[in-house]
């Protein structure tokens, strides 16, 4: 058999992150029978939050960008899949790539699978079961359009077969015909391998905050839901000043531009009084390593995050999540992951419950056993041997 040609697609740091995985088991383990590309949509696109990310995490840079930028979600997804088509036609990969629930992810499912190329769903069948959120939408609607759809967990597993997946489906597959895998989880087989890397290239981080090991909180808020709600981020933030100032324990807090943006605009004397906290370390947005180093060692994690949960998880750090719902279900079934939306009242009694616990608290192996990626490109390979 010729070699395969893939073509990952990814729009977000995530992303980025999660397709390393790929591309590094096809270098060390399947560059005689695959070759890749990758497009990068530009949907989030400057050096703060991607390029630099190619060049720390040794990444091979983007084939193909589209520099699509910020807009709202129509103006933005079009754009995407008038661009991703033009290199589906010019470059005809057997197969696309697709990662995650962002719209870079909706626009490859609905460019590829109009084309009629194979669409690859990497981290199917999570659901939040709440289509308010765009992603929901994304994770839906790329699930429906893929051929090959590799799910992390035993839950997302059982969303797909729940909206009609079998998984008895015999060969050949096709969109019509869909294959289901549990696989794990490729982001677990990146923590293994960039935790090494982190300590490799050691972030002085630390030392320059003036933070100690297991003896500092770890805060990253994002997400529109809360940046967007004043009154949600005020609730918030209120109280995680409160408990640092209450219980002395350093916050870092690497904030995302649009949460700093809300916080000037509209929340000043709140942010102004942060600042001037001992015990509030306010940050830009950190790269990926240093991430991985402050999640090592940090003794909490508070985030609406749904990656950094599951980081949380691989360090074995209890997280509380300012979400009403989360994807990762089963981490909340644990007991790891606390729940508690913008309610300042459930942030302070979860908190409270954690530090009392200490972290004897138990983390099952849920993602897999960190080769996650290489089963993938394997199914991926039959695939094209069944043909």
């Amino acid at each position: 058999m010729s070699k395969i040609k893939l073509l990952n697609i990814v729009g977000a740091r995530p992303q980025i992150i999660k397709s390393s995985a790929i591309s590094r088991a096809i270098r060390l383990n399947f560059s005689d029978s695959i070759t890749e590309l990758t497009l990068h949509t530009g949907q989030h696109y400057d050096k703060e939050m991607s390029e630099v990310f190619f060049d720390e995490l040794e990444i091979h840079r983007p084939d193909f960008n589209l520099g699509v930028g910020s807009a709202h979600h129509g103006r933005q997804t079009a754009a995407m899949i008038t661009g991703i088509e033009e290199v589906l036609l010019q470059e005809k990969p057997d197969a696309v790539l697709l990662y995650g629930d962002t719209n870079s992810t909706l626009a490859g499912a609905i460019a590829a699978a109009k084309l009629h190329f194979p669409v690859i769903h990497i981290e199917a069948g999570l659901r939040s079961f709440n289509k308010t959120m765009p992603e929901e939408i994304n994770r839906i609607m790329s699930d429906h359009s893929s051929t090959l759809l590799f799910a992390p967990t035993n839950a997302a597993f059982k969303n797909l077969i729940n909206e009609g997946f079998r998984p008895e489906n015999s060969p050949p597959y096709t969109i019509d015909n869909p294959k289901i895998y549990l696989t794990g989880d490729i982001m677990y087989d990146n923590s293994l391998f960039f935790a090494g890397l982190a300590e490799r290239k050691k972030s002085p981080i630390l030392e320059s905050m003036s933070i100690e090991k297991n003896k500092f909180v770890l805060v990253t808020i994002h997400r529109d839901i809360n940046t967007d709600d004043k009154n949600r981020l005020n609730a918030i933030l209120s109280a995680l000043k409160s408990l640092a100032e209450e219980n002395r324990i350093p916050f870092v807090m690497p904030f995302h531009p649009r949460t700093i943006n809300s916080l000037k605009s509209g929340l000043n004397n709140l942010f102004e009084e942060m600042k001037l906290s001992p015990w509030i370390r306010i940050t830009p947005p950190v790269s990926y390593l240093t991430m991985i180093l402050l999640e090592k060692n940090c003794n909490m994690i508070i985030t609406d995050s749904g990656g950094v949960q599951k980081e949380s998880h691989f360090f074995r750090k209890p997280c509380i999540v300012l979400r009403r719902e989360t994807e990762w279900i089963e981490l909340v079934a644990n007991g790891t992951v606390k729940l508690v939306d913008a309610n300042p009242a459930m942030i302070r009694s979860e908190f409270d419950g954690f530090m009392q616990s200490g972290n004897n608290l138990e983390y099952p192996g849920f993602y897999g056993d960190g080769k996650t990626a290489e089963f993938i490109l394997n199914e991926i390979l039959l695939l094209f041997e069944r043909r």
